[in-house]
């Protein structure tokens, strides 16, 4: 199986999950992952977040905000709104992905909660939907005061992959407290979660990077990603905190502590700059985990290789 690195843009149209899933596995832990704000104005008018993430050397791009009812990506033209993430890939030649949130209605909130469109939200009619839209992967976690909790997030994994089986790849899990109590900083995550994640059947099990969240020591954020492995599943470590949009210096800091601790994705949010990261940060993110070779190749390769 190719290194996702070197996947074409044709390779992808006719992956699954499964054969996404090996691709990652064979890339060692090189696998840029950038979240896009995609109902915001762009970083530059001319192009989409997306492509801009897509050219400083992120591999995969995950929509943010994205509504299965009213699919619009800003900056991405489509003759149908049906198409619109199909137009997407063809552009970045790169898998696309959407977050769907389990939103908990008996939460037990630390704030006053934002209400979401129903089309953000994992139901069954949502998934069904992004299935037919042709996202390559959907990610279940929550935006902060959304009211998701763990618990919900598992029984959507149990749902998503009733709908989808093998035929696309699931990321499940907090970044960070999404407004509830008792699920922040240290208790945002422990070992049983984890290991309900992979049980219910996500593919990747989503965990807060090194550093983000407090109490989110390398020690920590280590010993989930092993026992994810354990398991049978990836481990994506996310920079949810707004760091996107910090100096340099943290984010590749943060890079290889999250390198250290056996990453298989990087995931790098979508606050640092109108709804996507800081572009620089994409790409010295990417140089601290693979080196200047595959980022460059990564950064200038046409999609029609």
């Amino acid at each position: 199986m190719k290194r996702l690195l070197n996947c074409t843009a044709s390779d992808f149209a006719n992956m699954n999950g499964t054969q996404l899933r090996q691709a990652i596995e064979a890339s060692e832990g090189r696998v840029m992952l950038s979240e896009v704000i995609c109902s915001t104005r762009p970083y530059f008018p001319e192009l989409s977040n997306a492509e801009f993430a897509a050219a400083f050397g992120a591999d995969m791009i995950l929509l943010n905000v994205f509504n299965v009812d009213d699919p619009k990506i800003e900056g991405i033209p489509s003759d149908h709104p049906q198409h619109v993430i199909k137009n997407l890939k063809k552009l970045v030649g790169r898998p696309v992905g959407i977050n769907l949130e389990p939103v908990d209605p008996e939460a037990d909130n630390a704030e006053v909660l934002e209400e979401i469109p129903k089309g953000r939200t994992a139901n069954r009619e949502s998934l069904e939907k992004a299935k037919q839209l042709g996202a390559d992967f959907i990610c279940l976690t929550g935006n902060p005061k959304t009211g998701v909790t763990n618990s919900a997030i598992i029984e959507s994994v149990k749902l998503t992959k009733e709908i989808f089986q093998d035929d696309i790849l699931i990321i499940a899990g907090k970044m960070h407290g999404a407004g509830v109590k008792n699920e922040a900083g240290s208790g945002l995550v422990n070992a049983e979660v984890a290991t309900d994640l992979v049980q219910a059947g996500a593919d990747v099990v989503l965990l807060p990077g090194a550093g983000t969240v407090p109490g989110t020591t390398l020690e920590k954020v280590e010993q989930l990603v092993q026992m994810a492995h354990e398991q049978g599943a990836l481990a994506l470590t996310a920079i949810g905190t707004s760091q996107e949009g910090a100096a340099k210096e943290t984010v590749q800091q943060m890079a290889l502590m999250n390198k250290m601790a056996g990453a298989d994705i990087h995931h790098i949010g979508d606050a640092g700059e109108h709804g996507i990261a800081v572009p620089e940060n994409i790409m010295d993110y990417s140089i601290a985990i693979r080196g200047k070779r595959h980022t460059y190749v990564r950064m200038a390769a046409s999609v029609n290789r």
